[in-house]
C-alpha cells in the first residue's frame, strides 16, 4: 500500500511538472511571438545599403541568354 502511494505521488509530481514546463514553454512561445509581430522584415534598407541586383529589361536578352543563364546558375 505504501509503495502504491509513492508511484502515485511520483506520478502527480511529474504531472504537475510537465504541466508546469508546458505553460513555460507556451508563454515563452507567446512572449517572442508578440517581440517580433511588428518587425519590418521588407523595408527599404536605411544608411549606406547598397543595391546587389540589377534587373534587366527583357529587350536585353533573348529566350536563349536566359536559358543558358539558368542552367549555369540555377536560377
Amino acid at each position: 500500500m505504501l509503495s502504491f502511494m509513492k508511484i502515485i505521488l511520483q506520478t502527480v509530481k511529474v504531472f504537475i511538472i510537465f504541466t508546469g514546463c508546458t505553460i513555460l514553454f507556451y508563454y515563452g512561445i507567446m512572449w517572442v511571438s508578440e517581440e517580433y509581430q511588428n518587425y519590418h522584415r521588407y523595408d527599404e534598407p536605411e544608411g549606406t545599403a547598397l543595391k546587389v541586383s540589377n534587373t534587366m529589361s527583357e529587350s536585353d536578352s533573348s529566350l536563349v541568354d536566359r536559358l543558358i543563364f539558368f542552367y549555369l546558375n540555377g536560377e
